[in-house]
């Protein structure tokens, strides 16, 4: 055999990593299954002609022959110790405080990571080929489960470069893609044999077959995200780190992020959450870390855990049952979103009967379709979304889901975000839009106008009476035309012009809330307003001394500082203050400061107050409220089906209170 033909078949080699690499890797294949497929009959030909030059690395080897007769166990060089887990924002907080407090006040720069909901390994290369991989096991010994991440297409048996580390330990999550599971399950169905349950325990399984064949067929990926043992590393930061093993050829964890300072961090987990449903992966949490190894390195571990590094977690619960219709409502800001219509099913002590389908993209990936029997989770406070669709379940063939090319209220012809997945009507007056806005305006949250339920705003709407936030306050003067409405008698019009009127005096905190300000909700309306105190001085603000507010980071601020400048921004709050709405910050004089300094964390089903409500009342007396127990938490406020949270705070010895008790505390009868 020539070099030349040495020289052709590592060509060929390595033209079919490159494409293991675009495929599973970076999700961007260049070429069709059918290509790749003749690439490797080509290689596979090659070597069966030239079995002495079969080398280890070779594509063609990712599937072992012959069962390993058991795991071995392998000491780990650097113990894979566990992280510590917090559930709400408080005791994120307090984390943030204990590492800058040891860094003794140096400026940290925060990691946000997903938590990947698999099993964890260690992958080990040895002059940039794959020596072995290892289960976590205990921490310090794990089962060798080489011959098994093998088998994995987007785990390269030798990295990618010539300047690669003599030694490189790499820590990450060996997976499976929800869109691979309906694969697997469908399979499993089509050979007669039992569906698997769920994706983690399924990977967990598979890594441990004695069988290379068998984990083959588990569809297993990786993504890497830690580092262990290694000699000659470039890296000085995560981010850094991440990086070089990218430019390795290894899969490293999607959507990480850094921030400078931890509020940011926060902020961007908060967003994460709400955005879980666009990954094809399962997670069940996310981490943050401190970027720079060498403060790593000052902080230290405990015996259990690294200090550098916190997951925040939050539950999750998932249920199965019948996707009955898909329908689609325009929101506030005129984004058309699908919801899934579903048999009710009880998740986590709620009966849900509808879930988010979130866009159009998400159905078509997916292929959620009506009939279909789907899975549904609820994690945290996020509402139900639909993680994956049974499709071995289905019957027959249904048609796939059409999204609407034209506004279901106004017929306006609907648009896609640039760059985005979003499709809105562009109309600012439909009628849907408008109604949305006015029924979030006047609910309790926000100005709170007692009379102006969800029917009457639709009749208002409908008449014409209402076109901006400004015509609720000028409903007194139309009020012989109120008066024609359905079910608007005299007594009904002059209670809902006196809701309308007491609605002037509600303060700065509610009406920023009422504004529909992007990334503004109750908590953000209440610091921006205690801070700045009236809307002149928060309109005065610069963006940078938005962000430097506690609590508030650069995305919250630059959203606060588009609208307030905005002309209809501007042009919104001269309307309203020319209808004497108040636009200062309420004092606190109504509370008796009872619960000054206090957190309070309401659970459970309430009688006398709504959770706004009582929410409204712990900070009008001073307190805070939190919606997670920790050892933080002073008073547990509980109604009945209370569920995990008052079995925590029974566990921490927090006070617990009912209705009353909680009334007797503020100085109430």
């Amino acid at each position: 055999m020539s070099n030349d033909d040495e020289a052709w078949v590592e060509r060929l080699r390595e033209e079919i990593r490159y494409h293991d690499q675009k495929y599973y890797v970076e999700a961007a294949p260049e070429i069709s299954d059918l290509e790749y497929d003749k690439l490797l009959t080509r290689l596979r030909r090659w070597e069966t002609d030239h079995p002495d030059k079969i080398t280890p690395d070779s594509p063609t080897q990712r599937v072992g022959d012959q069962p390993v007769p058991h795991l071995q166990e392998v000491a780990h060089r650097v113990p894979m110790l566990s992280i510590d887990n917090t559930y709400s924002i408080e005791e994120l907080q307090a984390y943030a405080a204990r590492t800058t407090r040891l860094l003794e006040g140096e400026p940290v720069e925060w990691v946000v990571e997903l938590k990947i909901d698999g099993a964890a390994v260690s992958v080990v290369y040895e002059d940039g080929r794959l020596a072995r991989a290892v289960t976590r096991g205990n921490g310090k010994v794990g089962d060798d489960i080489t011959h098994n991440v093998l088998t994995m297409r987007d785990v390269p048996h030798r990295l990618r470069g010539d300047d690669v580390p003599p030694v490189l330990e790499v820590r990450g999550e060996i997976y499976i893609a929800n869109s691979d599971f309906v694969t697997l399950n469908e399979r499993q169905t089509s050979a007669g044999l039992a569906t698997f349950a769920n994706t983690r325990n399924t990977a967990s399984g598979a890594i441990r077959m004695l069988d290379p064949r068998v984990a083959r067929e588990r569809y297993l990926r990786l993504f890497c995200h830690g580092l262990g043992y290694c000699e000659g590393l470039r890296s000085t930061t995560h981010m850094e780190f991440l990086e070089e093993l990218d430019g390795y050829g290894l899969p490293v964890t999607p959507r990480v992020e850094s921030f400078a300072t931890f509020a940011d961090a926060v902020e961007h987990c908060e967003q994460l959450i709400t955005e879980l449903h666009d990954l094809d992966f399962e997670v069940d949490g996310l981490v943050i870390k401190v970027n720079r190894f060498s403060q790593r390195e000052q902080l230290g571990s405990t015996n259990k855990s690294p200090r550098w590094l916190v997951a925040y977690k939050f539950e999750k619960y998932e249920a199965v049952t019948t996707l009955r219709k898909i329908r689609v409502q325009v929101g506030k800001t005129g984004a058309v979103t699908p919801v899934a219509e579903l048999e009710p099913v009880e998740i986590a002590d709620t009966i849900v009967s509808r879930a988010s389908l979130h866009n159009a993209e998400e159905i078509e990936r997916k292929d959620v379709r009506e009939g279909d029997r789907v899975v549904v989770e609820k994690a945290g406070k996020i509402i139900p979304h639909i993680v994956r669709v049974e499709k071995h379940e289905r019957q027959g063939d249904p048609p796939p889901f059409v999204f609407p090319r034209a506004c279901p209220e106004c017929g306006t012809r609907l648009v896609k975000d640039e760059g985005g997945v979003y499709i809105r009507c562009p109309n600012q007056t439909c009628p849907a839009q408008l109604k949305e806005r006015t029924r979030y305006f006047a609910s309790r949250n926000a100005m709170d106008i007692e009379g102006l339920g969800d029917k009457l705003v639709d009749q208002l709407v409908a008449a014409g009476l209402v076109r901006c936030y400004g015509d609720v306050y000028r409903l007194r003067e139309r009020r012989n035309e109120l008066l024609q409405l359905e079910r608007m008698g005299v007594k009904s019009v002059d209670n809902l012009l006196a809701g309308i009127d007491a609605s002037r005096d509600r303060g700065l905190a509610r009406l920023l809330n009422a504004l529909s300000i992007r990334h503004v909700g109750n908590t953000v309306a209440a610091i921006l307003a205690s801070h700045f105190g009236s809307m002149e001085r928060l309109q005065s603000a610069t963006a940078e001394e938005l962000a430097g507010v506690d609590e508030i980071g650069d995305i919250i601020a630059n959203s606060v500082y588009e609208y307030l400048s905005s002309d209809d921004g501007r042009a919104t709050i001269e309307d309203l203050r020319s209808c004497g709405v108040s636009m200062d910050a309420k004092t606190r004089a109504s509370g008796s400061g009872a619960l000054e300094g206090k957190t309070l964390v309401v659970t459970g089903t309430l009688v006398k107050f709504t959770r706004d409500e009582i929410n409204e009342l712990i900070r009008q007396h001073g307190g805070k409220a939190s919606s997670s127990v920790s050892k933080n938490t002073d008073y547990l406020v509980a109604g009945e089906k209370a569920g995990s949270k008052l079995t925590k705070a029974q566990q921490l010895g927090i006070e617990i209170l009912d209705e009353v008790g909680f009334e007797r505390l503020l100085g109430s009868d």
